[in-house]
């Protein structure tokens, strides 16, 4: 535990962003944590694959690296949580199956990451295995926001999605400025744009609300300005630098606004 601090104090000093759980696993997974922890796995994938490109493009190169590093241990971590809830019999069969899906294709993504990214090709089969990977931990976090029953679920599943369309909308500007021409890459920089401003008037729209939660969607607000012009911009030294830390600060911002629609199920599911 004291190195696990250790290596904490030193990501948070280089300005990494830190999952809102990584400071301490809960002693039983529920259901409110389980759909932020399967969420993150949404995330999860599009940031590796953002932080490869980074690399690729030479892209705060350093950033990319430690980025990288810690979504690797996040994966283990919120795999290892939910693993726990089917060791206690608390996820049904269809469920522990996805979530070995989800491990499968993390471990062919880490993989391919792990190779340095040397060319497009090499930067574009770690996209195309990200998007696999984002398909069954969509699947996985919806099957487990169904079991929770309650309304407020949808907004902790909705503000988890968030995080993830912050790091795909960083990662389609980077391979655009790779050069991929593809007219998915720009079509998906358009639609995710306009999903992440529609689902922040949703969360506004919500009964669900707190002081923190107002806030903290204020500044999610700010964020998305600030985000949405660095995507806006061409793709030069300080363009790619903006898209690259702009992402990651509103991603903290996200996360921290889903740990605030968790409580609130929390309560509700007692």
């Amino acid at each position: 535990m004291p190195c696990q601090r250790r290596v904490a104090v030193q990501w948070v000093a280089a300005g990494i962003l830190l999952p809102t759980w990584a400071n301490g696993a809960q002693a039983q997974m529920g259901l409110s944590g389980a759909i932020n922890y399967a969420g993150w796995f949404r995330a999860l994938s599009q940031r590796m694959a953002k932080a490869y490109c980074q690399q690729y493009l030479q892209v705060l190169p350093a950033a990319a690296v430690d980025v990288m590093g810690l979504a690797r241990k996040m994966v283990q971590t919120g795999s290892g949580e939910l693993a726990r809830g089917m060791q206690s019999g608390q996820w049904p069969a269809e469920v522990g199956r996805q979530l070995a899906e989800v491990q499968k294709q993390f471990a062919l993504l880490n993989q391919m990451t792990s190779a340095p990214a040397t060319t497009t090709a090499l930067v574009v089969a770690a996209s195309e295995q990200a998007d696999r990977t984002l398909l069954i931990a969509q699947a996985v976090t919806e099957a487990i926001e169904k079991l929770a029953q309650a309304p407020s679920a949808r907004l902790v599943n909705l503000a988890g999605r968030q995080r993830m369309l912050s790091q795909r909308l960083a990662k389609n500007y980077f391979l655009s400025a790779a050069k991929v021409d593809s007219k998915v890459v720009q079509a998906q920089l358009a639609s995710d744009a306009a999903d992440f401003r529609q689902a922040l008037q949703t969360l506004k729209a919500a009964p669900v609300s707190t002081s923190s939660i107002r806030n903290e969607l204020e500044l999610a607000d700010s964020q998305w300005l600030f985000f949405d012009s660095a995507l806006r911009r061409p793709a030069d030294e300080a363009g790619l630098s903006a898209v690259a830390t702009t992402s990651e600060r509103l991603l903290g911002v996200m996360d921290k606004l889903t740990s605030l629609y968790e409580a609130a199920l929390r309560e509700v599911l007692g």
